[in-house]
């Protein structure tokens, strides 16, 4: 299943787990391990997050220009809109009288 070097890890009393420095010099330098559960093993896979030049990248390789994106960000803030505009609350019918101590 798996193929390495078995290496020992502590789970703290806080579930931090200290992964050994053998393991993680073993894979590419990264800051965040996307974790799954399979049959009861723990599996650990790094995870690259994407920064902001990798966005603009893929944007520019699309061919995705500035208003496409605004477009693509109404649509979406439109699709959300919708269904709360459905459960509106009707105002209420009655008034409240408020007094006013006089000074």
């Amino acid at each position: 299943m798996f193929s390495g070097i078995a290496m020992l890890a502590k789970l703290t009393s806080k579930n931090q787990l200290t992964l050994p420095k053998a393991a993680t010099a073993a894979v590419e330098a990264t800051e965040y391990f996307d974790v799954q559960t399979r049959d009861g093993v723990i599996v650990l896979t790094p995870v690259r997050v994407q920064r902001a030049d990798a966005v603009r990248a893929k944007l520019a390789e699309l061919a995705l220009s500035e208003a496409d994106v605004e477009n693509a960000v109404q649509w979406a803030r439109q699709r959300v809109a919708e269904p709360a505009a459905i459960h509106k609350r009707k105002p209420a019918t009655h008034s409240r009288k408020t007094t006013r101590s006089k000074s």
